[in-house]
């Protein structure tokens, strides 16, 4: 005889129930929330004029937003794979005889599919961000944003559709069958539903504390699996070290200037003239798009006090350029808001140390409240947009 396709009635299990599928959806919806939202503020947080600008205020914002972030989504898969598992049942349901229930079955399950497919999508480019692995050639930060839409609106549709059932499940004590498959039936010596959640929990914040100290830095002897342990050259991680990005011979030259260009006009520094000027200091972290952040303290010369030699007014964009020759963030914009603000410095110390060159010597931007790959290390030239 050969093998036939599983049905639905051939799962027993009373674990694969609604009851334990609301409360895992309700949690697994919360972080969903939670990713989508912080998504929408990273992205808008790299966009150089928005409707709405950007604020500069508190420092640690987009800190705590990528964080949180990355946090949620990380939390997410366990709760996903269990919310699978308890569903699967259901996606082997034979469809209705009628033409309007069947019409309604399949626009369910294509919503479904639509639903899964972004969510495993979402979860498994974001952790693979976060690791610094791209198996793809699409361009990561773009599509996961598109992707991001398409997910949180699948979700609105499927809660939309089962909230009748959600209601109820919620409503209804955890050991009610009243919404079970008429197959399901208690076993004797498995795992209980009370146990299933609480595995599933415990799953959660195992997951969480293993990566969450990339952000939070007490948490870092727990955080097995965080992509950043806060090492690196002056307490501080790298991302793209000097030999990475090819600018260490350019970077410790004794021909390196500063080139500063403002309506046609150019002026020259040494890094001597820079380390000259008046000195501030800027106690600023520095957090990256894959999750990890840092505290620093920053000492350097004010960006509005460098654009003053040269007559620069305020409220104008700077081109920033860097001394490597190729790469994603090589050239970036400063906007004006940055700019202006007393806390943004061109550094050329950093926690009392000259600026490591892993870490942007000889002189480096460091902003408030900015993505850290918006950061530019390594600074040869700075121009006055008009």
């Amino acid at each position: 005889m050969s093998p036939r396709l599983p049905r639905e009635s051939d799962f027993t299990s009373r674990l694969r129930s609604p009851a334990v599928t609301a409360r895992v959806g309700l949690w697994l919806g919360i972080c969903f929330g939670l990713a989508f939202v912080t998504g929408l503020v990273s992205h808008w947080s790299k966009v150089p004029h928005p409707w709405v600008p950007y604020p500069t205020r508190p420092v640690w914002g987009y800190r705590v937003v990528q964080g949180l972030h990355v946090i949620s989504g990380t939390a997410a898969v366990p709760l996903l794979l269990v919310k699978l598992w308890t569903v699967y049942p259901k996606l082997l349901s034979r469809p209705p005889g009628r033409a309007r229930e069947l019409v309604v079955h399949g626009a369910e399950r294509a919503s479904i599919a639509v639903l899964v497919a972004a969510a495993i999508f979402q979860l498994a480019t974001g952790i693979a961000n976060t690791s610094e692995w791209y198996p793809w050639h699409f361009t990561f930060v773009r599509t996961h944003y598109a992707v991001g839409w398409i997910a949180i609106g699948a979700l609105v549709v499927h809660v939309a559709v089962k909230l009748p059932v959600i209601r109820a499940a919620l409503g209804a004590d955890l050991e009610s069958s009243a919404l079970d498959r008429p197959t399901a039936a208690a076993t004797a010596g498995v795992l209980s539903r009370r146990g299933l959640l609480g595995a599933t929990w415990a799953a959660t914040g195992v997951a969480v504390l293993a990566t969450a100290g990339a952000t939070v830095p007490w948490l870092r002897r727990v955080s097995v699996l965080a992509v950043r342990s806060g090492d690196g050259p002056q307490d501080l991680p790298v991302r793209t070290s000097a030999a990475t990005a090819r600018v260490t011979a350019a970077a410790t030259s004794a021909a390196y200037r500063l080139t500063v260009v403002h309506d046609g006009r150019h002026h020259v520094f040494t890094r001597a003239e820079l380390a000259a000027m008046p000195q501030t200091r800027s106690s600023l972290p520095i957090a990256c798009v894959e999750g990890w952040s840092a505290g620093a303290t920053w000492r350097g010369v004010r960006m509005r006090d460098l654009l003053d030699r040269v007559g620069a007014p305020s409220g104008r964009d700077v081109a920033v350029l860097s001394l490597q020759e190729r790469g994603a963030f090589r050239d970036t914009t400063l906007p004006d808001r940055y700019v202006d603000d007393p806390a943004t410095l061109l550094a050329l110390e950093l926690n009392g140390e000259t600026l490591s060159i892993d870490h942007g010597y000889p002189c480096r931007v460091i902003a408030p409240d900015r993505p850290g790959e918006l950061q530019t290390k390594w600074v040869s030239r700075l121009e006055v947009l008009s």
